[in-house]
């Protein structure tokens, strides 16, 4: 469409609201233009080379892909890793917002490096809301500079996403540490090559916690421990994945490992929740990546890809034929807005970091749908980019078929589509005081009526359907009033985002012009009460274990 990197600081300058403390264009600008230039030079090539290689698992440690350990030192060197850590800390204090814009260029290079990056600015975030004196003094300045890495630890073989069935223990040592004994699963960059130390941010239960959620507290275990001995974290092994191969993914094993406190005894999930938060930010602005990556390579080739015509004269570009217009054109929505939903996210999110309260609860509010919307959007595109380039989208040759196999994960990890669907309608919408903020939500992006309206009603009905019902509309929900903010957000774009305005105006409308009449499919589908029904018909008891 445009240069992403110019795209972007436009956007962010016209177009997203929210935060009062960004820098100004021009520095935006020029940081993005710098990220560009770094992902074009030093990150594109390495992708295929790290989903060729992938990682190995030699003597207990896992080796990375040729070349990306020192891809790493060039970013840590160059600032990238601390861009929203405070400048006490070495950091660039930089507004999330602009971390997100700065992810979107890196990850349309490469997904799969940019997932330590976002490791290491989830576990910042956390440490500066509930990390010790101590503890932010030691690892702030080492996460910034990227000497150090961090991970997020919570699923275990019997506890993915059910939270509340988690086995791992922690025993008080009585001078401030703890040990910790268990085994945790899927865990990105849970070992490798290329920082000194890594800092695992563990769920745990204490001796006589209840069950449940509640009984979970936070704590920090490093690999290695401050002289540089091992800690009791070894590696089981390394999964072999369908995408993402150049970052590895671990399951790890504790054995009695030193382990610090992180926040309040008994609330590790809501402690830990400023690192999921931004974890969940950091999926939507890889799906707006890949969104992004596999629309420009869809746009490139129609244009050079000569098909069809009149048979007396030269063939013309696949531009020219309906069907890949149509495609083109879905592409390019779901990718702006994808980018959209996470820049915008992000912004509240600053301001909610800053005061903010009903900035925050809107923040909360969008997130799932950016997550999911986003993730979405970025596995849909590569599967279009594959349909236009045809038999070239299949092979390796080109790129569309790893952007595929890289961002199926987007919508599964840091919670489910579903579940980010029932936090939604649940935890948000439905919740105390939730209606006041939908609506605040959606005065702000201002959707046309034919979207809001829907949305608000259905809030209403549901807030009065059966508890099973509403389960059922989660999903439908979460989809319907993403049609409302998508076409808010386009048309905010359309208006604001000269000299683009024309463009978005032009996607706004096609968005438009199909939106009502999926919002009227979804409105019906949280208004069904049959699933249960005809699930039972179509799998008889006996055919399924209990």
């Amino acid at each position: 469409m445009t240069d992403p990197a110019a795209t972007l600081a436009l956007l962010l300058d016209q177009v997203i609201d929210g935060a009062t403390a960004r820098p100004d264009a021009e520095t935006t600008a020029a940081i993005l233009e710098e990220a560009r230039s770094f992902a074009e030079a030093r990150l594109a090539p390495l992708a295929s080379v790290a989903d060729r290689e992938g990682c190995r698992l030699e003597d207990g440690r896992v080796r990375t892909a040729p070349g990306h350990a020192a891809a790493w030192a060039e970013f840590a060197g160059a600032g990238w890793a601390g861009l929203t850590a405070a400048e006490d800390a070495g950091g660039q204090g930089l507004p999330l917002a602009l971390a997100t814009a700065v992810q979107e260029v890196f990850d349309a290079a490469n997904p799969g490096f940019g997932m330590l990056a976002l490791n290491a600015r989830c576990a910042i975030r956390l440490l500066e809301r509930h990390g010790d004196p101590g503890m932010r003094e030691t690892w702030l300045p080492a996460l910034a500079a990227g000497r150090w890495g961090a991970t997020i630890c919570i699923s275990e073989a019997q506890a993915g996403s059910d939270v509340g069935r988690i086995r791992t223990r922690a025993v008080d040592q009585g001078d401030g540490t703890w040990r910790l004994s268990g085994e945790k699963c899927w865990i990105s960059y849970g070992h490798h090559d290329l920082v000194e130390r890594i800092g695992h941010f563990v769920l745990a239960r204490m001796p006589g916690a209840p069950a449940g959620t509640r009984g979970l507290s936070l704590f920090l275990v490093p690999d290695r421990l401050e002289g540089g001995g091992r800690n009791g974290v070894e590696v089981l092994r390394i999964e072999e994945k369908l995408g993402l191969h150049g970052s590895p993914t671990c399951s790890l094993a504790f054995e009695e490992a030193r382990a610090w406190p992180v926040g309040p005894a008994g609330r590790g999930l809501p402690t830990l929740f400023a690192m999921i938060q931004a974890m969940r930010l950091g999926v939507a602005a890889q799906g707006a990546a890949v969104a992004q990556a596999a629309a420009a390579l869809a746009e490139t080739y129609a244009r050079e890809r000569f098909q069809g015509g009149d048979p007396a004269l030269p063939p013309v570009p696949i531009t020219r034929h309906a069907e890949t217009r149509r495609l083109l054109l879905d592409m390019r929505v779901r990718a702006e807005g994808a980018r959209l939903l996470a820049l915008q996210a992000a912004s509240w999110l600053d301001a909610g970091d800053a005061g903010d309260a009903e900035a925050a609860a809107r923040a909360a509010m969008l997130l799932p749908l950016a997550k999911s919307l986003g993730a979405e959007a970025g596995f849909a595109n590569a599967d279009a980019a594959i349909q236009v380039l045809g038999g070239a989208g299949y092979v390796r040759e080109w790129p569309a078929e790893r952007l595929l196999r890289d961002s199926r994960v987007f919508s599964i990890y840091e919670g489910t589509t579903a579940i980010q669907a029932q936090d939604l309608l649940h935890r948000r919408v439905l919740a105390e005081g939730g209606l006041f903020v939908l609506r605040d939500l959606l005065a702000r992006l201002e959707p046309s009526a034919t979207l809001s309206s829907p949305v608000l009603e259905m809030a209403a009905a549901l807030a009065e359907a059966p508890a099973r019902r509403r389960e059922a509309a989660a999903l439908p929900f979460l989809r319907l009033l993403g049609l409302a903010c998508l076409d808010g957000l386009l048309h905010r774009a359309g208006r604001r985002a000269a000299p683009l305005a024309g463009r978005y105006q032009a996607l706004a409308g096609f968005h438009a012009a199909m939106a009502p009449e999926q919002a009227t499919l979804l409105a019906a589908q949280c208004r069904r009460d049959d699933l249960d029904a005809a699930f039972d018909l179509a799998f008889p008891e006996a055919e399924l274990p209990p």
